[in-house]
């Protein structure tokens, strides 16, 4: 084995936690080598590259806060951001800080084994090589692993398939074409106007209507970046201590006690902004109490019946069956009044559901449509899919995907008992996808590199935390979901777009700044609910 096959660290992932981890181990002396199946870096934002593909987090505050010559330094050009820009911005971050050298690309791990009596991590990748590290991060992002429909005879479709997280980086041309489009989450409302514009005509199969918000993008003002940056640290430390990494007033009014006209105020000043947060947040029971969040949906719902023409899509395109924001709400830029279109269909999955895929398309319980193209905008295997789909194992021989075969066990979403010095980046039971990523991005990687310096200044060789605090953890995590609406719903939030995964709100909803407070509190106590080894 080579000298350069041995490292302090490993990191999976090349996106956003991938580059930060690495250049913050490299400030505290260690060495790490990332891994990433990609061709690039950008993690999520390279491989998602579909028509529309944007943030729906301001560009300005999706952004790293770690350099401040990198905020003053990089300029945004629109109000949220387009996948082309932010791959930019981190392939911008990867040269400025030299971060290529140390990232083996088109490189995945096949295997991954801790050793107890070496403490180390031994790793096989495709490639045939083998990494010997200290220290196993995974960095590989909530939204990676992409799942299909679960539907019979997908490979007897003999036209052209596309899936939203993996799109041709050449892009796609559908002038002339019949296209039909699976799927109505965020990444399909998104490109669902723009294919729209482009085909002969666009079928939308569509199972579950989603709420989606006007993004109302526009061009960035020179004095707008002006005013952000010269502002930066104030709101960075106001994001860091918010509910969802975005400063918003805390409301102190509950829906219900609000007037009709009140209500209507708010929401439409969040509707008007192109806001998500603003509308969770427009009062203080939006996301606890079922009635007051129904009081938003029948806004959104109104605002639906009163864009789309035909009464009965509109009426399809209402979501009943969740509360507004349990399911990832979207920003859109005119996907409702898409069905307005002479070329646009939309195919009620509840009412004809999809049988079969043919040769030529794809046949519902109502009819068989052919098409040109067929465009999978099916989503991902959320927050776990992409852990378990790499064999990691850890002690004993239990992989993680047995020890989370009952759903996800960790503790603060940053480690897993029975698997020392193995660290998730924003993993399941973690704030997550319910923040502002890059606010929990930089928490994670700060506090994974804090805990090794501490080892390697005690004489520790491997940290894991007990079984009763993970337990703890999985306890309180539930717990702070059951306090909410989000388990009403049928989501990725909960695992239920996949068959056979374990039901369990995976996201942590306590709050990004109570979090981030547990996080400290846990460190100040010396590591409280952790087993730090001594070296032989």
């Amino acid at each position: 084995m080579t000298e350069q096959d041995r490292y302090d660290a490993v990191i999976v992932g090349a996106g956003f936690s991938g580059l930060y981890m690495l250049h913050h181990l490299r400030e505290l002396g260690f060495s790490a080598v990332v891994l990433d199946r990609a061709a690039g870096v950008g993690g999520t934002w390279y491989w998602n590259r579909y028509p529309g593909a944007r943030c729906d987090v301001e560009s300005l505050v999706y952004s790293y806060s770690f350099s401040g010559d990198l905020e003053q330094e990089w300029e945004w050009t629109e109000k949220y951001p387009t996948q082309p820009e932010i791959l930019r911005y981190a392939n911008h971050v990867a040269d400025r800080f030299d971060l290529r050298r140390d990232i083996r690309f088109e490189t995945g791990v096949e295997k991954a084994r801790w050793d107890d009596a070496a403490n180390t991590w031994t790793i096989e990748t495709d490639t045939g090589s083998t990494i010997v590290a200290h220290h196993y991060i995974m960095a590989t992002g909530c939204l990676s692993h992409r799942k299909f429909a679960e539907v019979p005879g997908v490979d007897d479709y003999q036209g052209e398939t596309y899936h939203t997280g993996r799109w041709p980086h050449e892009g796609v041309d559908f002038t002339g074409k019949r296209v039909g489009i699976i799927g109505t989450g965020s990444s399909a409302i998104q490109s669902i106007p723009i294919i729209a514009a482009e085909a002969e005509h666009l079928t939308v199969f569509q199972r579950t209507p989603n709420f989606s918000l006007p993004a109302n993008n526009r061009l960035l003002s020179a004095g707008e970046q002006e005013t952000m940056k010269a502002n930066y640290r104030d709101h960075r430390e106001a994001a860091r201590t918010s509910g969802f990494g975005i400063p918003n007033p805390e409301p102190e009014k509950s829906a219900l006690e609000a007037t009709e006209e009140e209500r209507q105020a708010a929401y439409e000043a969040a509707w008007e902004a192109g806001h998500l947060v603003r509308m969770l947040l427009s009062f203080n029971d939006m996301i606890t109490n079922k009635e007051a969040n129904e009081t938003a949906c029948e806004f959104v719902r109104e605002k639906i019946r009163s864009i789309v023409t035909d009464a009965q899509v509109a009426e399809d395109l209402c979501p009943y069956n969740h509360p507004i924001g349990t399911k990832r709400p979207c920003l859109d830029t005119g996907y409702y009044a898409t069905y307005n279109r002479d070329n646009v269909d939309l195919v009620n999955l509840r009412r004809t559901p999809i049988e079969a895929f043919t040769p030529n398309g794809i046949k519902t319980s109502g009819k068989e449509y052919e098409f040109d193209a067929i465009v999978f905008a099916t989503g991902f295997d959320a927050m776990t899919g992409a852990l378990v789909a790499v064999d990691i194992e850890g002690k004993d021989g239990v992989t993680l995907k047995e020890k989370w075969q009952d759903g996800p066990r960790t503790f603060l979403g940053l480690l897993v008992n029975g698997f020392p010095n193995f660290y998730t980046i924003t993993g399941p039971t973690s704030p997550s996808v319910f923040s502002n990523m890059m606010v929990s991005i930089e928490q994670h990687v700060e506090w994974v590199g804090a805990c090794m310096a501490n080892l390697r200044e005690t004489g520790k060789v491997a940290i894991e935390p007990t079984v009763e605090a993970e337990d703890y953890w999985v306890e309180h995590n539930n717990e702070a979901g059951d306090e909410t609406l989000y388990p009403l719903a049928e989501s990725w939030y909960m695992g239920s777009n996949v068959p056979g995964k374990p039901r369990v709100l995976m996201p942590y909803i306590g709050g990004v700044g109570v979090y981030r407070e547990e996080c400290d509190e846990i460190v100040a106590d010396g590591y409280r609910g952790c087993v730090l080894t001594d070296a032989a």
